[in-house]
């Protein structure tokens, strides 16, 4: 059995994994990091490897000069609250909650520990969700990344007009059971509202209810749709992204991640700079600073990705104006 698939079978069972290298760094002294994530080490492995690359940045390698303690809730967001607590328990030296499902696991460890630095990363409001008093001076012992992509929704309803004119009503998919789910549903409505864009609502919570969303979107024939901001669609975005095409689908997304899977069209910050940036902030409290110092940081560029090879097979052109903006061309 390759070490991969070990490490996921023993994470399978238990929802921790208590590496063995970990476990010799924390006893000859080094630094321990408590990663918490609502994903799997298989959807996240690349954003893993961006993490490690911040923490590089300030001159931090696992296994050399740090130890990290995954805990992985594998899309069940109910078991982040007693993984943090884990965490917690393991005396971490900071906590970082991302790499998919960055806000409940965020909230998780918010709740666990008001003294353990915690680095988030987060689409949702940072604010509003308690998190931090503010982005400037985030207080407590909180503080982390927010790309706000929930804000970016009436930006993606506009590029989805300007490549597929005369939309008529616009489905959005949404996962009820992503804790921001009211949240996103709220900034989705007042976007359409600010455009005059009708929409309508498909929830997906499941692999098979994604399956269930998409044979009810073939019987709708709509135009296009609009994929909501979750990590639970992130790991599926290979399945998602086949679905929209099998059913010649034109749809947008967060992320480029799902472009790259044969997706559409993405629109939005780049979250794995996001964790790489969590990584950042990790090694720079490992050297001192206080998350209360540390403002939250926002992006600063955005990426319109588009697949080229996927516009070809839906049978759509791209007007100019569209092509000249955008950051990178699938072909």
């Amino acid at each position: 059995m390759s070490v991969m698939k070990r490490r996921e079978f023993i994470t399978l069972l238990s929802g921790t994994v208590a590496w063995p290298l970990a476990a010799r760094a924390q006893q000859a002294g080094k630094p321990m990091i408590g990663f918490l994530s609502g994903q799997s080490p298989t959807t996240s492995a690349h954003l893993v490897g961006m993490f490690q690359r911040g923490l590089g940045e300030i001159g931090y390698k696992e296994g050399e000069n740090v130890a990290i303690e995954y805990r992985w809730a594998l899309g069940q967001y109910d078991r982040l609250p007693a993984l943090a607590v884990d965490l917690v328990n393991r005396r971490v030296a900071v906590i970082a909650a991302t790499a998919g499902g960055g806000t409940p696991a965020s909230l998780a460890a918010k709740a666990a520990t008001t003294k353990i630095p915690i680095v988030f990363s987060s689409g949702a409001d940072p604010v509003k969700l308690g998190l931090v008093a503010s982005l400037n001076r985030p207080g407590g012992n909180v503080t982390g990344i927010s790309w706000l992509t929930f804000a970016l929704d009436a930006k993606r309803l506009g590029l989805l007009r300007e490549l597929v004119p005369n939309l008529t009503a616009v489905p959005v998919l949404l996962n009820p059971a992503f804790p921001d789910a009211a949240q996103q549903l709220h900034e989705i409505q007042e976007a359409a509202q600010t455009i005059g864009q009708r929409i309508t609502i498909l929830n997906a919570g499941t692999i098979p209810e994604i399956e269930a969303a998409f044979e009810t979107l073939a019987q709708m024939r709509p135009d296009a749709l609009l994929v909501g901001a979750d990590p639970f669609f992130h790991s599926r975005r290979e399945q998602i992204a086949t679905l929209a095409a099998r059913y010649a689908i034109p749809a947008i997304y967060e992320d480029r991640d799902f472009t790259v899977a044969g997706g559409l069209m993405s629109y939005g910050a780049s979250f794995p700079d996001a964790v790489r940036q969590v990584g950042v902030y990790t090694g720079r409290i490992l050297k001192g600073e206080k998350p209360a110092d540390l403002p939250v940081m926002q992006p600063t560029k955005f990426e319109l990705v588009l697949n080229m090879k996927t516009v070809k097979a839906l049978g759509l052109t791209v007007p100019p104006g569209l092509l000249a903006i955008a950051d990178e061309v699938i072909e």
